[in-house]
């Protein structure tokens, strides 16, 4: 008999958030889009960002978090980033989506008479775009299921449309779409009872959109008890069994497996009318690395010295959440318990306070812009250097390490970087020709150096010693480079340039080398952001030899 040449129908689910934003849609997603991988199932996740803004490129990180780059060079919100860790795979352009890219798009092809003169509408011209970026992004990727987290909260009027074309798709295909609501169940401390009335608001909201949630999220500070798991069912129109249990955990990495707890992917595939391909130990390998995180035999501390900390009376880590994840990936692979320590830059501008250093097994220094703290980092980098500290520069990091060597052992007095001091007498990092261009036009969101470049490594170096190859790859998000006309006098000084562009133009990686004057057991900086490929069962190569040579400063 001939097999069936009718395509399979493709699978949608959208995650939307209620009562509060920051209840974690993005790990709810990433954590479903894992255990359906688990399952044998290939997933693709979306994520839709409301605001206006084209990409997140041009967003302060104490507003908004961490700009997480893309291969291609995208811009994106954090949560992209916590799709790629969970899921172990590299998105594209396809799986990301804000208001200001759909208007932006519509407007521009109205300009075109794309729409042949036609009244062009929110609904149904901007629906039907939203819709269409998703089934494409199915297409792209080949995908079983597609993920699609609409960001923002439940009544967020910048919401609407993207929760219409999701209705709409609804329609299209009534038995291939399903909506997750994440939503908070607060206990309020005068009260000592866990309320589920917000969330019966917040489903009800969702009704007046014309859309009913197949499957409720519970998110709250302790597992939700038999009773409200029934009250929530009862009032909001939904199965008792599709409602989930989520308390606050230790690890994000756990998400996946206490889903599994309350049999979620059965469900899941139940409410989508799929069979899995795989038995549900397929997350056996996910709890192996869960274990590790869980089950340390040491601990490693390191500080690391920014300036997008501080937000109020608050710290914002987020600025910084690949950085870390890097870190924490590293150090579980090495049977370690990370210590972290946000030390503010600012508070090294001074000889004294720079010794506080000591204390740490490893110092890094992150991405970052402008001179807030600039000088501080730069005690802190020279400290590392001396001291013997292992030290780890990305991206800012890497050229403040230069710029501290040219000073301080190049012998080029008041080297710095033009971003910072354009009457600098040794720009020693300086901005490419054809940026100084878009930045003299105004273009500042499109005027830096993004996504994947090729580098090749120097043999017998500390970076080809860790990555145990010569040709690399890794994402870029910078303006500024090691400037051309001070490579050979800097070199000459003793820092190695052990990683180039494949045309030898562009310097990646900056280091010392193990043995010789300036011996040092790790100093290290890379002009390219490694945390970005940093994976849960794959660490990046960089961060573990940093790690590994923390461990061992420690020890002794």
């Amino acid at each position: 008999m001939a097999r069936s040449t009718k395509p399979r129908p493709h699978k949608y689910i959208f995650v939307v958030g209620g009562v509060m934003s920051g209840v974690g849609k993005g790990i709810a997603t990433a954590s479903i889009g894992r255990i359906l991988q688990a399952r044998g199932l290939k997933v693709n996740p979306i994520k839709v960002d409301p605001y206006l803004n084209v990409d997140a490129g041009t967003m302060n990180p104490t507003e908004h978090g961490e700009v997480f780059v893309l291969n291609s060079g995208l811009e994106t919100d954090q949560d992209m980033g916590n799709y790629e860790r969970f899921l172990e795979v590299d998105l594209s352009n396809d799986d990301y989506m804000t208001s200001g890219m759909i208007y932006k798009y519509v407007i521009d092809k109205e300009r075109a008479l794309g729409f042949r003169g036609k009244c062009v509408e929110a609904i149904p011209h901007v629906t039907n775009e939203i819709a269409k970026r998703i089934e494409r992004a199915s297409v792209t990727h080949g995908s079983d299921v597609s993920l699609i987290e609409i960001g923002g909260t439940i009544g967020d009027y910048q919401n609407m449309l993207f929760i219409e074309a999701a209705r709409i798709l609804k329609i299209k295909h009534p038995h291939d779409v399903i909506f997750v609501l994440v939503s908070y169940l607060p206990i309020p401390s005068k009260i000592g009872e866990m309320k589920t009335r917000p969330t019966q608001h917040a489903v009800r909201m969702l009704n007046s959109y014309g859309v009913q949630p197949d499957m409720i999220i519970a998110r709250s500070s302790m597992p939700l008890d038999a009773k409200r798991k029934e009250k929530i069912a009862l009032s909001c129109n939904v199965w008792e069994e599709r409602v989930i249990s989520a308390p606050d955990i230790e690890s994000i990495y756990d998400v996946p497996i206490n889903f599994e707890r309350d049999n979620m992917s059965d469900t899941l595939l139940t409410a989508l009318n799929m069979k899995a391909r795989k038995p549900k130990n397929g997350l056996n390998g996910w709890k192996k690395f869960v274990h590790r995180v869980k089950n340390p035999t040491k601990e490693v501390r390191i500080g690391i010295v920014g300036k997008y900390f501080n937000s109020g009376d608050f710290v914002l880590s987020d600025a910084y959440i690949s950085v870390i994840e890097a870190i924490k990936f590293s150090a579980y692979a090495q049977g370690a318990k990370p210590v972290l320590e946000w030390l503010n830059a600012n508070e090294y501008e001074s000889a004294k306070s720079v010794k506080d250093l000591a204390q740490f097994d490893g110092i890094l220094v992150p991405g970052g812009f402008g001179e807030t703290g600039i000088e501080g980092k730069i005690n802190a980098i020279q400290f590392c250097r001396e001291k013997k500290i292992p030290y780890f520069g990305l991206c800012y990091g890497m050229q403040l390490m230069t710029i501290e060597f040219a000073r301080n052992v190049a012998g080029l007095g008041g080297a710095h970087t033009t971003e910072i001091n354009k009457d600098t007498p040794h720009p020693v990092i300086d901005i490419l020709p054809d940026q100084r261009k878009k930045l003299d036009e105004g273009n500042y969101g499109g005027s830096m150096r993004l996504g994947a470049y090729d580098c090749r490594l120097k043999e017998k170096t500390v970076a080809h010693e860790a990555y145990a190859k010569q040709n690399i790859v890794e994402r870029h998000r910078h303006r500024y480079e090691v400037n051309p006309d001070y490579i050979s006098q800097i070199e000459a000084a003793g820092l190695i340039f052990s990683g180039q562009s494949p045309d030898g133009t562009l310097m990646e990686i900056a280091e010392l080398p193990r043995t010789g004057t300036h011996a040092h057991p790790f100093f290290l900086g890379t002009q390219f952001h490694p945390e970005f490929l940093a994976r849960p069962t794959t660490p990046h190569p960089l961060f573990t030899a940093f790690i590994k040579a923390a461990l061992k400063k420690r020890g002794k």
